[in-house]
């Protein structure tokens, strides 16, 4: 059973209900897999969601959601049957964290490429702070101040964001219109979806995103930290 990915379309769902596929224990714990899900599972750099899921007056937390073949929630607390019909609350303030610090990422990145020809590699979203890695990076100090405030002004410009899906050979036939390194996503994924800073950025994505830049709030660079081989670290946080 494929879980409908809610998140996909719409980053803003902050309540539904589901109905619980199966229950079981990987030991790492006692994890549900639902038929639909807003639950962010933690990858491609971004913590995963928490939140809890409720029946018959029964409440439990859900603490950690992974994915593979399936995307398991992992829950800390009493256990839900296969086939009941579950009602699922996000951790909204976490969630709209991560999703206001990830967008900062995108718009760092895309600053950071166009003025300095740096491409990111990594990245890490976290609720507090955030990172992402560039290369080839040499930035001095006015680099850092420049990168800030060019990324404040986007933000500031209220810019509407929009996520759809385009067919992988449209974007690998315009690979300067799409911020990507192709080669590394699996052939098999024929639909790719795009995190779109309308006239800005271009980025695939499968994380959270605000749907406008003014929802960034401005951000402060913390620090950067050199990583070897050309590459720098840029150390993020929400102010």
């Amino acid at each position: 059973m494929m879980t409908e990915l809610i998140y996909m379309k719409d980053c803003y769902v902050k309540e539904w209900d589901a109905s619980v596929e199966s229950v079981g224990n990987d030991g790492q714990g006692t994890f549900i897999v639902l038929d639909r899900s807003a639950f962010y599972p933690e990858s491609g750099g971004q913590l995963t969601d928490k939140g809890f899921v409720g029946w018959n007056g029964q409440k439990t937390s859900v603490v950690k959601v992974t994915k593979g073949n399936i995307i398991k929630h992992y829950i800390v607390g009493p256990e839900p049957r296969a086939g009941e019909k579950v009602h699922c609350v996000l951790d909204w303030a976490r969630r709209y964290a991560l999703m206001r610090m990830h967008t900062a990422q995108h718009i760092i990145s895309a600053v950071a490429l166009k003025k300095f020809g740096s491409s990111t590699v990594g990245n890490q979203i976290h609720t507090d702070h955030s990172r992402l890695d560039l290369k080839p990076s040499k930035l001095s100090q006015e680099d850092l101040a420049f990168l800030e405030q060019k990324s404040n002004e986007i933000v500031d410009s209220a810019i509407p964001i929009e996520i759809y899906e385009v067919d992988r050979e449209e974007a690998e036939s315009n690979p300067d219109e799409y911020r990507c390194n192709f080669s590394l996503l699996p052939k098999f994924i024929r639909r790719i979806r795009i995190v779109d800073i309308k006239g800005f950025d271009k980025a695939v994505c499968a994380g959270t995103h605000v749907a406008n830049t003014r929802e960034v709030g401005h951000f402060k660079i913390l620090k950067k930290e050199n990583k070897g081989k050309e590459t720098e670290r840029i150390i993020y946080e929400l102010v």
